[in-house]
């Protein structure tokens, strides 16, 4: 039996550039998809994978989100003494419970794989996830929930997959499959890799499945990125790290079930807003309705 996840890497010191100038002054983590912050989203299927610490790999100006974390006396006292209880309990609902949640601080931007490695001392010894919070994952069962059940399977490492149309796979990290297209069984089925190819030109990528923002990694990961190797953009990759790992331990593929909204870029942060708006519990009859009387003007 593996050990069980219990930790969770949040990356989220970028600057949002694709969401300028949106993210000017607020963490790109913090713009909205209906009523709530992005990285609220990632919180709660963090939990529904049985996270129990997350910590979130920070930098400079990112303090409100440490903020947002944390209890606002003010705002508190007066939603109780205007009546509005199921408001307060929903915010209070969102909070971290003590020592669930931890902050680090990524001094320069040198690459998701530097990142990452920040939080090794607070993830020590274990096998641990990694969930890219602006990747937003709409699913009835969460994507790392999800991977974290091909994992009680299969151990090892596991990367979480999605397919794209072949003439997109130029933009991505494109996974490779033991045995080939051929012997794919499909999603929801963990299958072990051969290999993982960075945005591999166009017509030769070994498969349509790329590389999406979810991740169950185990410790020896750290020890490669602690040499601080450089690829592409001269920062410190994951991926390349994970290339490495890849010869000494097993990695597998999940295509999980479900949809991605990209909320790191203007139209894909616009696409999570309608979609979630439209299945939201309360707002979604006046959602559709909103929407459908704008396409009609």
């Amino acid at each position: 039996m593996p050990k069980p996840i219990r930790k969770a890497v949040m990356p989220v010191a970028g600057l949002g550039t694709r969401v300028l100038p949106g993210a000017k002054t607020v963490a790109k983590e913090l713009l909205n998809v209906v009523d709530r912050p992005i990285i609220a989203y990632a919180v709660a299927e963090a939990r529904a994978a049985g996270i129990e610490h997350i910590v979130m790999v920070t930098g400079r100006g990112k303090q409100a989100l440490e903020d947002y974390f944390d209890h606002h006396i003010e705002l508190e006292a007066q939603l109780a003494a205007k009546g509005k209880t199921e408001l307060l309990e929903e915010i209070l609902a969102g909070l971290p419970k003590a020592g669930e949640m931890s902050f680090v601080r990524q001094m320069r931007p040198l690459g998701l794989g530097h990142a990452v490695w920040c939080a090794r001392d607070l993830i020590g010894d274990e096998p641990f996830a990694v969930i890219l919070p602006d990747m937003l994952m709409a699913a009835k069962t969460p994507a790392l929930a999800q991977a974290v059940a091909a994992y009680d399977q299969v151990g090892g490492n596991i990367i979480v997959v999605e397919p794209v149309a072949e003439d997109d796979t130029h933009r991505y990290g494109v996974v490779a499959l033991e045995g080939g297209r051929d012997h794919y069984p499909g999603r929801g089925v963990p299958t072990r890799m051969s290999a993982m190819v960075e945005k591999p030109p166009r017509g030769t990528a070994p498969s349509n499945l790329i590389v999406s923002g979810r991740y169950i990694l185990q410790p020896e990961i750290f020890d490669i990125l602690a040499a601080h190797e450089t690829g592409a953009g001269g920062e410190i990759q994951l991926t390349d790290a994970m290339v490495r790992l890849m010869g000494r331990q097993d990695f597998h593929a999940l295509e999980y079930d479900g949809v991605t909204y990209d909320c790191g870029d203007k139209i894909g942060l616009l696409r999570a807003n309608v979609a979630f708006a439209l299945r939201h519990p309360d707002l979604g009859p006046d959602a559709r309705a909103a929407i459908e009387a704008l396409l009609r003007d």
